[in-house]
């Protein structure tokens, strides 16, 4: 089974002994970490294919945690456990880069399905041919490394901002269709998939800002998006 190295950090002895007994059944060769700082020991010292965190955990929690995998790794899977539902948590999972998110309690069945996704989705992203190269105004994007190169500072993309910037790049100019964009990337257009869409449009935003003003992400009111790159 390809893909298969999981890492799950969850301070909850029971559910973790659960989720590593149920994924070691289904084929996956599983860590188990107990706390954010050992969950954070494991990732550094071993390479995995996905990651499931839960968020409420002593000595480093997983928002703390995330951000820190992420520093160096932006584009290895990240699914996190919570029992809150709140709109701010959510925000902030996505902001952090996480690819979803599940409330306890939740099904096993769903768990994994949702892996399976995420993992499907990441596959056809990364295996499509396309242009790696996009020269614009003042920036060169390379999409196969993940980098934007703004002048002579180098921006390391997660997956999801490189993926939304390639389709944006691919389209310079027109308009790109917001429905479209999460059905390719994210896999459906759920409304939580598409506040975070929103989230990383922000974050490229941010990436983008030049004081002249001659690279803009453009809202289309009704359809979606457009990267409009002035003469």
């Amino acid at each position: 089974m390809k893909n298969n190295k999981l890492l799950i950090v969850e301070d909850d002895p029971n559910l973790g002994k659960i989720l590593k007994d149920y994924f070691f059944l289904k084929g996956y060769e599983v860590t188990l970490a107990i706390d954010g700082n050992d969950g954070f020991k494991k990732f550094s010292n071993d390479n995995y294919d996905f990651i499931i965190l839960d968020i409420m955990m002593p000595k480093k929690d997983g928002f703390s945690l995330a951000k820190e995998i992420r520093s160096f790794n932006s584009e290895i899977p990240i699914l996190f456990l919570t029992a809150k539902t709140m709109k701010e948590n959510i925000i902030k999972a996505f902001n952090l880069g996480a690819d979803d998110y599940l409330t306890k309690p939740f099904s096993m069945e769903e768990l994994i399905l949702r892996i399976k996704a995420i993992q499907k989705r990441v596959k056809s992203v990364t295996i499509k041919p396309l242009k790696n190269e996009f020269k614009f105004s003042e920036f060169i994007f390379y999409h196969q490394q993940n980098l934007l190169i703004k002048k002579n500072q180098k921006i390391k993309l997660t997956t999801k901002e490189n993926e939304l910037l390639k389709m944006l790049c691919l389209n310079i100019n027109q308009k790109v269709n917001r429905k479209e964009a999460l059905m390719k990337i994210w896999g459906d257009d759920s409304y939580y998939n598409a506040r975070s869409m929103d989230v990383y449009i922000a974050k490229l935003r941010k990436h983008l800002k030049l004081n002249n003003e001659k690279v803009q992400i453009l809202t289309i009111h009704g359809y979606g998006f457009k990267l409009f790159i002035s003469d």
